[in-house]
């Protein structure tokens, strides 16, 4: 299959009129490729028996679809922009999981959306010096535990660029979830900010260039920050929010929920403090506290278990696959099987077995993510 025009037909499909993002994916997965779907446009009755006719009639229409979408291809690769496709080895796995998941993302940076840790924070534009004191010293005290973390956020007024601008203060990578393309910066204030996050960081969007900072794109965009997170933090949030649109899609996604908490009767501190009451989130009041909760080994403790790693090689028989694919884990806290897969230069089919073995051997651990780390 030619991974150019794959890409072609996969932007396209999300330009399709009257086909939802939920939609897009169920279209794309029963067809097997965007390929199949553009090839096979004219016959897909009979591959799509359900559809209603008008989404069949705009489905063969996908080659009018084609100039825009090749236009916008060309300038991506002029500015350097990868165009993620869901079902591409780069494309965070952690969303992938999500059925409303975005099949394509624009992304420009330098950040790994698939490190083993990553972590979004969110909360209200009008955050008080203490959400804001929180975010600084969070991101402070998360640098010294956990230094390779992500931290994902969405540009925004408020909590939002605060904890972008923490995270690279204490030389985090965090990366901007965008409402809009990547031929602008909304709000325009936070245009320096950005440009910084390109050098240890990045932007995401789902949208192509020319699409405006719209209100319902926030919306949507709020699934993107949830999915592609391991963990949502909640900073400050009143009793409404997008804040809290995005820790309910976190918790449908199955993902942790942490929320800090306020005095009580102060606005911003409200959604916090509800979460918290009824439940929805952990409490907690440090980096540490979300670090407990979740499991992760520190910096002192990841190198202990390395040395351990180390040790049981010497007295678990593994043959020689085995030892290649514990080779490639070595010295890492998680690895995604496609990259492990380049590393090693074995088949995806035969690592998936191998990995599954090792796992009942208790020599791996399938982390959040489909990540895998050495025990």
């Amino acid at each position: 299959m030619n991974k150019e025009k794959e890409t072609l037909y996969t932007m396209a499909l999300t330009h399709v009129p009257r086909l939802n993002t939920l939609n897009q994916r169920l279209v794309y997965e029963a067809m097997g490729s965007a390929t199949a779907l553009y090839e096979n446009r004219h016959e897909l009755k009979q591959y799509l028996p359900d559809a209603q006719d008008t989404l069949l009639e705009n489905l063969a229409r996908m080659d009018e679809l084609l100039p825009r979408v090749e236009q916008e291809l060309a300038w991506d690769k002029e500015k350097q922009i990868q165009c993620l496709c869901i079902n591409d080895a780069d494309y965070p796995v952690r969303l992938r999981e999500c059925p409303d998941a975005p099949l394509v993302l624009y992304y420009l940076g330098q950040a790994n959306l698939n490190c083993l840790h990553v972590i979004n924070m969110v909360g209200t534009r009008q955050c008080t010096e203490y959400g804001k004191d929180f975010c600084r010293n969070f991101a402070a005290e998360l640098a010294a535990l956990r230094p390779d973390c992500l931290v994902v956020s969405g540009l925004a007024y408020g909590i939002d660029i605060h904890a972008h601008r923490a995270a690279l203060q204490n030389d985090l990578p965090t990366v901007g979830v965008l409402a809009h393309g990547l031929d602008r910066i909304y709000p325009h204030l936070h245009r320096s900010t950005a440009l910084e996050m390109l050098q240890k960081g990045g932007l995401l969007t789902e949208y192509m260039s020319g699409t405006s900072p719209e209100k319902m794109n926030f919306v949507a965009r709020n699934r993107i920050v949830a999915g592609i997170a391991e963990a949502t933090v909640v900073v400050e949030s009143a009793s409404k929010g997008g804040s809290l649109i995005t820790a309910s899609l976190a918790e449908d996604y199955n993902r942790d929920v942490f929320a800090v908490p306020g005095r009580v009767g102060d606005t911003y501190s409200a959604g916090c403090n509800a979460l918290i009451r009824e439940d929805k989130a952990h409490l907690i009041t440090s980096a540490q506290d979300m670090i407990d909760i979740l499991g992760w080994p520190t910096q002192e403790k990841s190198e202990t278990a390395r040395k351990k790693g180390i040790q049981r090689e010497l007295f678990v028989e593994m043959t020689d696959e085995e030892r290649r694919v514990a080779n490639g884990l070595q010295g890492c806290d998680g690895k995604a099987i496609n990259q492990l897969s380049i590393d090693i230069n074995m088949p995806i089919g035969q690592l998936s077995s191998l990995l599954f073995t090792m796992e009942m051997k208790g020599l791996v651990k399938t982390m959040v993510g489909g990540m895998y780390r050495l025990l």
